[in-house]
């Protein structure tokens, strides 16, 4: 599989879904991120949850950099079409796999292992009861491996997550209008 760099595979652009319903992560956060999960040794065969998928791209970047896999869930169904026609593209149809499916809702079954990472990047649409519902049933539903990191991608403006029990605050970092907050799971 080729490294994706900011969205990049082999000098192309991933597909992105059309019109407004998902929000793509910008090219520097997602390379802010990946560099700081990589630096920090947190990314190498690591099991990957990409909630909000959209396009895919965070899930598939992570498999292109060390990730074990990754596992994509998106609500939209023409959004999941796409998300399919990148994992074809990149090959990574043995390392990615999609589930079409609402959240938090799809977090309240048995998950088919505990992640590593999890990855969040709701459309700035989500409310924060949404957020904390999806954050609890992570931890609730024991989709979390111990000391898993989980990464969730808000408004600038919008206030710390509401970080349920079980999962503790490590950092936060803004980049232009989006700010990453960088959680642990403590436990579990």
């Amino acid at each position: 599989m080729t490294r994706i760099i900011a969205g990049e595979y082999g000098g192309r652009r991933l597909t992105t879904p059309a019109g407004d319903r998902t929000r793509p992560t910008s090219d520097r956060v997602r390379e802010a991120l990946f560099g700081s999960l990589e630096s920090a040794g947190r990314l190498t065969d690591a099991a990957v949850l990409d909630l909000y998928a959209g396009s895919g791209a965070i899930g598939l970047e992570a498999v292109s950099r060390g990730a074990a896999h990754a596992l994509l869930i998106e609500a939209h169904q023409a959004t999941g079409r796409v998300i399919t026609r990148n994992i074809r593209q990149l090959g990574a149809g043995d390392r990615a796999r999609l589930l079409i499916a609402n959240l938090p809702q799809a977090l309240r079954r048995q998950p088919p292992q505990r992640f590593d990472l999890v990855v969040a990047d709701p459309p700035y649409g989500v409310d924060d009861g949404e957020v904390a519902e999806t954050l609890a049933a992570l931890v609730e539903n024991h989709w979390l491996a111990d000391e898993a990191d989980v990464v969730l991608e808000r408004p600038r403006r919008a206030s710390e997550p509401p970080w349920p029990n079980g999962i503790t605050t490590v950092r936060s970092r803004r980049y232009g209008e989006s700010t990453l907050w960088y959680g642990r799971a403590l436990w579990i």
